[in-house]
């Protein structure tokens, strides 16, 4: 799902909203979630799960093209992991 399609999806189940408005909602919850992260902070939404900042040690890696050995800087990279609600729902059986 895209989030055109979320915006739509919401604002089919909430009629009394204008588009508009919750675009701004949808839009608003993604920057909330980038800036916490950003500064190092952990999202946790009950029963669907939680975003947290994984960091990447500084390694050796290769070019694939080349083969020349390349030092990779260490980076953080965003991590989610599901919550025991949205983890049952994904494994119910079908």
């Amino acid at each position: 799902m895209r989030k055109s399609e979320l915006v739509r999806r919401m604002a089919d189940l909430h009629p009394h909203l204008q588009h508009s408005d919750v675009e701004r909602v949808v839009e608003t919850i993604f920057e909330v979630i980038g800036h916490s992260l950003a500064r190092g902070g952990r999202i946790e939404i009950r029963g669907f799960g939680s975003f947290t900042i994984r960091h990447r040690e500084t390694h050796t890696g290769r070019n694939p093209k080349t083969g020349v050995t390349v030092e990779v800087p260490r980076r953080a990279s965003p991590f989610f992991q599901t919550g025991k609600l949205l983890r049952a729902r994904l494994n119910e059986e079908r």
